[in-house]
């Protein structure tokens, strides 16, 4: 029995650039930079006070009170994204089987702000245990996932995937994986990540992981800049609807984009730091292109992992050339973290949101705040500094990377029937 073909049928997001796909789809084509000084907490004692915040953000607005209190703001993302993409898709029509609808709901951390809360009370109290009922179910990395589930009666697979900031990528290609084989006719697949707080921000600050240019936020995060300084923290979450084709097709649903395949690898090198010559990266965008059957010249576009940080930077380029040689110069390449921040464990859906947009409409999107290109990359390299290009996207490559030498690489590709 042969595989199943995997098509994008549903787009769903909350981020630093608009809550909702259209505007920050509207946001990354424009440049806007969606990072700002941070209103979450006095951060006067932090040596960053900035990041990609979520934007004029109100629970209210989509959850009754009661029901808010049951939900980490992690997993209020979650379930506003994994709304926006189903309704988009349809796929909670009455006729569907739901026993084949999955979820896989990704995050590299979970509930910070409510492991955060709990701990901090119970510190500064007498020492009795009053810990609040939903602290652990509102602070595990799975609960999104089985809340997306509760909400629609999806009973099909269901589980996250962690695997720091490539989980949300890894969730893709789980699902792509499970619907090819047989185990599930659609996925809601994506994931969400609400770590700027105290905890996250201080945390990050320990690691040197994330940028200090608090005098100008908005280009703090500058992919493949000589001056980069690390990456800004952003929040916020993404789902998208993977779904068989023929069942697609049956019930009359729009078709984005169609998966074509998926890579995954391990650096086996650090902790946090990348292998240095990206041997990794190569490898799970070579798994990749095996899978979809593609050859390197079939790529027209690629969204790195281009988190602005000093070594990421350098590796992820030299991957690219070790592996697409001379074809490496033809590929439109961007970061759109230059614009929506880091967002952890969500970066892989909100960037794959990214990717199945510019192979849709042939435009990608660019890398913005490049001053000084560091020496140390290739300058023959484009990297769609400055302003959106128009190109025809047959296909297109997303990579996504984690702590811990996790990563992952999707391709997507025009549907042509």
């Amino acid at each position: 029995m042969g595989l199943r073909r995997v098509v994008v049928t549903g787009l769903g997001a909350i981020t630093p650039l608009g809550n909702t796909v259209p505007d920050f789809w509207n946001a990354l084509l424009n440049g806007v930079s969606g990072a700002d000084l941070i209103t979450k907490f006095d951060t006067t004692k932090f040596k960053t006070k900035f990041a990609c915040e979520v934007k004029g953000y109100k629970s209210e607005d989509f959850f009754e009170r009661k029901e808010a209190r049951k939900y980490d703001l992690y997993a209020q993302y979650g379930l506003i994204a994994a709304h926006e993409a189903v309704v988009d898709s349809g796929i909670e029509s009455e006729k569907l089987d739901r026993n084949r609808v999955g979820v896989i709901w990704a995050s590299g951390i979970g509930g910070l702000e409510t492991f955060l809360k709990e701990i901090s009370d119970f510190a500064k109290g007498d020492g009795t245990p009053r810990f609040n009922p939903f602290f652990i179910p509102k602070m595990i990395a799975d609960i999104t996932a089985g809340h997306i589930s509760i909400r629609y009666g999806f009973r099909g697979p269901n589980f996250a995937t962690v695997s720091a900031c490539a989980s949300s990528a890894n969730a893709m290609v789980d699902a792509f994986n499970y619907i090819r084989i047989g185990y599930a006719d659609a996925f809601v697949v994506g994931g969400s990540e609400a770590a700027v707080n105290e905890a996250g921000v201080g945390g990050f600050n320990g690691m040197h992981a994330i940028s200090m240019r608090n005098d100008d936020p908005k280009t703090a995060s500058r992919p493949f800049d000589r001056d980069r300084d690390g990456f800004v923290i952003g929040e916020g979450g993404a789902g998208l609807i993977f779904e068989e084709l023929e069942h697609a097709l049956a019930r009359g649903a729009k078709i984005y984009a169609e998966v074509a395949g998926g890579g995954l690898s391990a650096d086996a090198y650090h902790m946090t730091s990348p292998h240095p010559e990206g041997y990794g990266a190569m490898l799970s965008m070579q798994a990749a292109l095996k899978d979809a059957g593609m050859q390197k010249e079939d790529i027209d576009h690629l969204n790195t992992h281009g988190t602005s940080t000093p070594l990421g930077d350098i590796s992820e380029p030299l991957a690219i050339v070790s592996l697409f040689q001379e074809h490496a110069y033809k590929i439109s390449i961007n970061s759109t973290k230059s614009m929506t921040g880091h967002l952890l464990g969500a970066a892989g859906a909100i960037e794959g949101i990214a990717t199945v947009l510019a192979v849709q409409n042939d435009i990608v999107p660019p890398t913005i705040n490049q001053f000084n290109l560091d020496p140390e990359i290739d300058a023959k390299l484009d990297f769609t500094f400055g302003q959106a290009k128009k190109r025809i996207v047959n296909a297109a490559l997303t990579n996504t990377f984690g702590f811990g030498g996790h990563n992952a690489s999707i391709i997507l590709k025009k549907y042509k029937g």
